[in-house]
């Protein structure tokens, strides 16, 4: 583990070392960056954010005051431009950090991205079609009792909790334990808060982004279909899109290999 402080004074806390790494910022938002832990990738470095995982507590956790932290990290590294890889929620933190220092990112990983912070609509009947394929699933007839409360405007933490499966092409012991990785629910709370970013000028500056960037989805990631990656990836200049088969919204845990492959460009 090494320590840097940022810009305010916060002393905050990274994981691994390269010479050239792909810094890994998490979702959640605001969870411990630990359960990104398990990507095969060897040049991963991960970021605890701010109040989460061996970094100092803070009193502000919107994202794009967090933008700077990252760049913080890139100073105490050393290095003059970073590769950059956000995961779900962590994407919003990636996409503004590259949106504020353009001249700093040498490449962009989106991982199942959060589609918030660019204004796309995940509809339910989006997450209806991809559940769908789930029915042959020995988990389905309980777990889609949770979506159907969640749709039906009733959703209570039960009903969200039993929409788990739904996030993972393999429901398993290694699915489950991503659970058990700490979050920090009020400072999610003020992840996306008012203020934070506008979609629509996030969308106007990304088609001026020149910055390579590859978008990785699951075929069944009901948090982002491939239907609304693909309108995802088509708001960057120079996107690629891979959709792994058979993942969820965290492809590397449902088949590492391949996920490798696609991030590392193994042959």
């Amino acid at each position: 583990m090494g320590t840097f402080t940022n810009a305010d004074g916060l002393g905050l806390a990274y994981h691994g070392e390269a010479g050239d790494p792909l810094i890994c910022l998490p979702g959640g938002p605001m969870q411990d960056s630990s359960y990104l832990g398990g990507l095969p990738l060897d040049d991963a470095v991960r970021l605890d954010l701010r109040g989460t995982g061996e970094s100092e507590k803070a009193d502000h956790h919107r994202v794009d005051r967090q933008v700077h932290d990252v760049e913080a990290l890139r100073r105490h590294l050393g290095l003059d431009r970073i590769r950059l890889l956000g995961h779900s929620a962590g994407a919003a933190l990636a996409i503004l950090y590259a949106l504020r220092f353009p001249q700093r990112v040498a490449e962009l990983v989106l991982v199942a991205p959060s589609p918030f912070v660019v204004g796309i609509a995940v509809t339910d009947e989006d997450r209806r079609e991809v559940a769908l394929r789930r029915s042959g699933e020995p988990w389905y007839a309980e777990a889609v009792q949770g979506f159907e409360e969640i749709w039906a405007g009733t959703a209570t933490p039960e009903a969200f909790a039993k929409i788990a499966p739904f996030l993972h092409g393999r429901w398993d012991d290694a699915a489950r334990a991503l659970d058990d990785h700490p979050r920090h629910p009020e400072a999610a709370m003020e992840y996306y808060a008012e203020g934070a970013f506008d979609p629509r000028e996030v969308r106007e500056k990304l088609a001026k982004l020149d910055v390579p960037t590859l978008l990785v989805t699951g075929e069944l990631d009901v948090s982002l279909p491939p239907s609304r990656a693909r309108e995802y990836a088509d708001l960057f200049p120079h996107a690629r899109l891979v959709v792994q088969p058979g993942a969820g919204h965290f492809p590397w845990v449902d088949d590492p290999g391949a996920f490798a492959a696609t991030v590392q460009r193994i042959p």
